[in-house]
């Protein structure tokens, strides 16, 4: 076997007696376990058999090959939505703070008005009494 490390390399050899051993029964996990490898590698090794042979065996370590699923490159009226969608919602959220900026004038202006007349009051009301004998 191949000294453990990220990049560990196995002959084919012992790559066709693994799948040799799965072949006649043996479960995939004890397998792997025993041969220090994940379940993953050792079923990627049955599928590259099934799939090419023992060429499949000895592909060189890198991206597999086959068709890409490669995303879209973003167009240009994609990009335009995209920058129209941030605009609209940069606008919606300066409108909300607006709105709550004069929901905050307005209560600020009614805590005033209520607290004036109650400063007021106290004065008025003292000299008041004491104007009543």
């Amino acid at each position: 076997m191949a000294a453990r490390g990220k990049n560990r390399q196995f002959p084919t050899a012992y790559k066709l007696k693994a799948i040799k051993r799965v072949e006649r029964g043996e479960g995939v996990l004890p397998l792997a376990r025993e041969l220090g490898i994940s379940r993953k590698i050792l079923h990627d090794w049955i599928k590259a058999w099934k799939a090419q042979g023992p060429e499949g065996l000895n592909r060189k370590p890198g991206p597999k090959p086959g068709p890409r699923k490669l995303k879209a490159p973003a167009t240009y009226d994609d990009k335009r939505s995209a920058l129209a969608r941030a605009n609209a919602r940069f606008a919606e959220l300066e409108r909300l703070v607006g709105r709550q900026q004069m929901d905050l004038d307005f209560f600020r202006q009614a805590l005033r008005a209520l607290e004036r007349p109650v400063a007021q009051g106290k004065p008025a009301s003292a000299s008041s009494k004491s104007s009543k004998p």
